[in-house]
């Protein structure tokens, strides 16, 4: 690519995603924000790169890929493509997207570890973990389970309770177990790699105080670097689906430092397939500007852990590191239970994505908040501003323009201050897009679109037409309008993409750059208006969160129930009172796999069983405990290994012999003859039972 003297290169990421899930709003939030920063610096003629990869590694993948009976990799390459279509269904335009699994990634994660032990900040040391005997492998505290030693509340993760909000050593926990096993696990010496962190303690005070972060997360990292950093451990023993560290056999590197990394290995793939210089945009001093956009809940490795291995390693820091909070749905996390967990492929198969791009950008600031989206709100707002403000600017004028005019716009502006007041919003919007402050912007855009409605009204040109289509003043007022309609437009390009390429398509024009907005369209034939989007329809937004409700349900391989016959066990035995099909609708049920049966000292007829619910959004193990009344007929180590279904939304329940976290489903008459539903072949622990 060809770049002028005063042109600005800017290389721009985003957080990777994991691997291990679809793309949900959460994601999608990053990428709309990401993407109109992009686009608006490339309106402006700015040399902006933008790239993103899959984030690959790890032991959540490898036990994934264990569980669906595939290869990891197999496993990375479906999911990358799913990543790679939801992206492109939002308009994400990615200068490339690539993997953390590549030669690439390899390469710069080698290099950048010779180059950190050369310096001397890398230390080795032998660590205690616990180790699963079964799975032979060393467990991250997200896989061991227990009863926490300071409340006692069973069930609770390897580093903190969810009960009282201690935190702990997973070797405190009370009758540990492993998630992934059921299996008690045992200590295990293992000798691991550390990154020297607090050496870079003094280089992380000043950067972190240079401008490059928002204030909310400098001040938040002042309280980490003031409490005194610890050694980050890189390492993590085989099994491991990842790369393996040179010259330590049997040792991988941590998923989070090879994961960054990956920034870096997206852009040399895009520099092998052009002509851009990878060392001008990752070492010092080469006059260009790198960015990262982030969530909230991975600061720490963006703007400690990556700064300070980027300085070891004789790179060059970020410029920013942009900061954003959670998605909220109607004031609530986005949750699976609650059905308003969304995927960006359950949105896409309902609404157009730029409804969502710019409902992001009508609330997004430079600040960490949270953003709401308001399922009411969004269709009042999408269809108050888009349509009903600017859309309808263009509808009210074009057909007077074709019909009267043959097309033609005016040869002369007529209202030359009320152009000019459109055009020298321009710096002030530079400003905002600049700074990430989007509902700024998009308050000042309406609030220009409301000027051009009212003009609009006031001439009233469908009055004059009805006595003279071919008026000059229908012409200039029609003509003044549209042109307040592309300037408006070429505001909102980084916003609405899909729309702006329609309107240039209708106006006949080539693509709207953001100094266009000094020029005016005159004496120029426009095309036929046709629509440019649609309103929002509410019932769309409402079959959107029906097919969120029952997404589990339809790829669930689900188990089947026949409509019971006149002489089946259903017309012997009383039906329990009536509910309605709310009632019923609340039920989860999920497949799960029996990962370990046993005897329940003094009970008669109870199994404790623990189940294995495959894994969360999060890539952490979901299991539970459950008492069943099953005892008569089956021995617990009949039932290991085995799949059944159990009620998952059901409260934990109090019981004589420990906490119940669960249902299993059985049928049949007792005694001996108890049956569990075995699902049909394919299931996997935790699909949705329909």
């Amino acid at each position: 690519m060809q770049q002028t003297s005063k042109q600005r290169r800017i290389l721009v990421t985003m957080a990777l995603p994991y691997a291990n899930g679809p793309i949900h709003l959460g994601h999608i939030l990053e990428a709309v924000q990401t993407d109109i920063w992009v686009r608006y610096q490339r309106l402006k003629g700015e040399d902006c790169v933008y790239v993103c990869a899959d984030d690959t590694h790890g032991t959540a993948i490898m036990l994934r890929a264990e569980n669906e009976g595939i290869t990891p990799e197999a496993l990375i390459a479906r999911v990358q493509a799913e990543h790679e279509r939801d992206y492109a269904g939002f308009n994400i335009g990615f200068s490339h997207y690539h993997s953390t699994h590549s030669p690439e990634n390899r390469h710069y994660a080698e290099t950048i570890y010779r180059a950190a032990r050369a310096n001397g900040h890398i230390s080795q040391r032998t660590i205690r973990q616990l180790f699963d005997p079964e799975k032979e492998l060393f467990l991250a505290d997200r896989f061991i389970k227990g009863t926490c030693p300071k409340c006692k509340a069973p069930d609770q993760y390897g580093d903190n309770c969810e009960n009282c909000n201690a935190t702990y050593n997973a070797f405190d926990l009370i009758d540990p177990r492993s998630t992934l096993s059921g299996a008690t696990p045992v200590e295990k010496e293992s000798e691991h790699y550390f990154f020297r962190l607090p050496e870079f303690t003094d280089m992380l005070k000043a950067w972190t105080r240079s401008g490059t972060l928002q204030e909310q997360v400098a001040n938040k990292l002042s309280e980490w670097l003031d409490g005194g950093l610890q050694e980050w451990d890189i390492s993590r023993d085989a099994p491991y689906f990842g790369f393996e560290i040179p010259d330590a056999p049997g040792k991988y590197f941590y998923v989070w430092l090879d994961a960054p990394i990956g920034y870096m290995a997206s852009f040399r793939a895009l520099c092998d397939s052009t002509n851009y210089e990878f060392d001008d945009y990752w070492r010092p001093g080469n006059g260009t500007e790198l960015y990262h956009f982030i969530g909230k809940d991975i600061v720490n490795f963006h703007t400690l852990f990556w700064p300070a291995v980027l300085t070891s390693a004789g790179y060059r820091t970020p410029n920013g590191v942009f900061v954003h909070g959670f998605v909220t749905i109607n004031g609530q996390k986005m949750s699976k239970s609650r059905g308003t967990f969304i995927n960006a492929e359950d949105y896409l198969k309902h609404l157009d994505a730029e409804y969502l791009r710019y409902y992001f950008a009508a609330k997004l600031s430079s600040a960490v908040d949270d953003l709401d989206l308001n399922l009411d709100d969004f269709v009042a707002r999408v269809n108050a501003d888009v349509v009903g403000k600017v859309v309808n600017i263009a509808s009210r004028c074009a057909g007077f323009i074709v019909k009267g005019f043959d097309g033609m716009l005016a040869a002369e502006c007529s209202e030359p201050a009320l152009l000019a007041e459109f055009q020298a919003a321009k710096p002030e919007l530079a400003q905002l897009f600049e700074a990430r402050e989007y509902s700024k912007a998009m308050r000042l855009i309406m609030a220009l679109a409301d000027k051009a409605n009212q003009y609009i009204a006031d001439k009233a040109p469908w009055t004059i037409a009805k006595t003279d289509k071919q008026s000059p003043e229908v012409q200039a007022v029609c003509s003044t309008g549209l042109n307040m309609f592309r300037i408006l437009m070429t505001y909102l390009k980084p916003v609405l993409p899909a729309m702006a390429a329609k309107v240039e398509a209708f106006l006949a024009i080539d693509p709207l750059r953001w100094d266009d907005v000094d020029t005016l369209l005159l004496n120029h034939r426009i095309g036929e208006f046709s629509p440019l989007i649609s309103r929002v329809d509410p019932a769309r937004v409402e079959a959107m969160m029906e097919t969120v409700k029952t997404a589990q349900a339809a790829t669930a391989g689900a188990v089947k129930a026949d409509v019971p016959a006149s002489d089946s066990p259903l017309a012997k035995e009383p039906v329990c009172e009536e509910i309605q099909f709310p009632d019923f609708a609340k039920v989860d049920l999920r497949i799960a796999r029996i990962v370990n049966a046993e005897h329940v000292e003094g009970a008669d007829k109870l199994l404790r069983l623990t189940l294995d619910l495959g894994l969360d959004a999060e890539g952490k193990q979901v299991t539970r405990n459950v008492f069943s009344g099953i005892k008569s007929a089956y021995k617990p180590e009949q039932l290991v290994g085995r799949l059944t279904v159990m009620v998952a939304n059901l409260a934990p329940r109090k019981m004589k012999f420990g906490m119940s976290e669960g249902m299993v489903l059985a049928a049949g008459p007792g005694g001996k003859d108890i049956f569990l539903l075995q699902p049909d072949d394919g299931a996997q622990p935790g699909m949705r039972v329909i």
